[in-house]
């Protein structure tokens, strides 16, 4: 069972939903790799009548057909998705943009009597979504602390964008147990949960059957191996890779490791893994 919720996300939880109470929008980063299962129940049942931008990141990771359809399927009423690809410079306009349309009234009212108002913004994701480097995106530097792992964020940091809009970041943060573990899973191939507490070898064995349901050629262009699956998979990889123990035995724990960092890092493809399908 694949299960992270360590203590400071329970304050982080607290918090958001103290400063829910006197924001005007919701900034929701998502991973385009994995756009439902980004998404946090306890976080769902705090939004309310909250306009929500759900910013489907790494969107240059992900397969865009499928990162499309999750965007027509998250806009609904007050509420648009997006994608984007946050490390690339002066790529969150659209933001900027959304932010502008969902809290035209509020801007448009003060506005009319004469006063500058500023539009609070909150920044929500579970860890590694790339919540951060949006933020630093948005206001062209490095004003928050940002990182490749899960868990950099611990505490919330107000950040003034221009005249007109603030936002909060906020820690990534899972909730409290991962009863789906296929959401977990796949939570963990993105690098949302942390790999110490993962069995890396068993993780690797499961992305290589998801992969192989999405495309069996992933892994056999990639690595130059028949069909394969499974722990089957991580020693064909290891052969393949010249990756052998004293003996001649195949050193699958590397073999897992790579295929890991491959999927994360892109070397596999732009890879969707959720599905609109699977709801139905």
């Amino acid at each position: 069972m694949i299960n992270w919720y360590p203590g400071h996300m329970a304050k982080a939880m607290r918090e958001i939903e103290e400063n829910l109470r006197i924001v005007d929008v919701v900034l929701y980063v998502l991973d385009a790799r994995a756009p439902y299962s980004c998404i946090n129940p306890n976080f769902e049942n705090m939004l309310g009548r909250t306009p929500v931008i759900y910013a489907l990141n790494k969107a240059d990771l992900g397969e865009s057909t499928r990162v499309k359809q999750w965007c027509e399927y998250f806009s609904v009423q007050n509420r648009r998705a997006l994608t984007l690809n946050a490390t690339a410079s002066k790529n969150t306009a659209p933001v900027i943009t959304a932010i502008k349309e969902l809290c035209f009234n509020k801007i448009e009212k003060y506005r009319e009597k004469g006063v500058r108002t500023s539009v609070k913004c909150i920044v929500l994701g579970v860890p590694n979504t790339g919540k951060s480097t949006v933020i630093n995106n948005l206001c062209g530097s490095a004003k928050t602390i940002t990182g490749n792992k899960a868990g950099v964020t611990r505490g919330k940091q107000w950040v003034r964008v221009n005249n007109y809009l603030e936002v909060l970041d906020t820690p990534g943060t899972l909730y409290p147990k991962l009863e789906e573990q296929k959401i977990a899973r796949r939570l963990a191939y993105i690098g949302s949960i942390k790999d110490e507490i993962l069995d890396t070898f068993e993780l690797a064995c499961n992305l290589s059957e998801e992969l192989n349901a999405i495309d069996s050629n992933i892994i056999s262009s990639r690595y130059n191996v028949e069909k394969c699956s499974g722990e089957e998979c991580m020693s064909r990889i290891a052969r393949a890779r010249g990756y052998l123990l004293r003996g001649g035995d195949p050193d699958t724990e590397r073999a897992a490791v790579t295929i890991i960092d491959d999927f994360r890092k892109g070397r596999l493809g732009k890879i969707t893994l959720d599905s609109v399908e699977e709801l139905s």
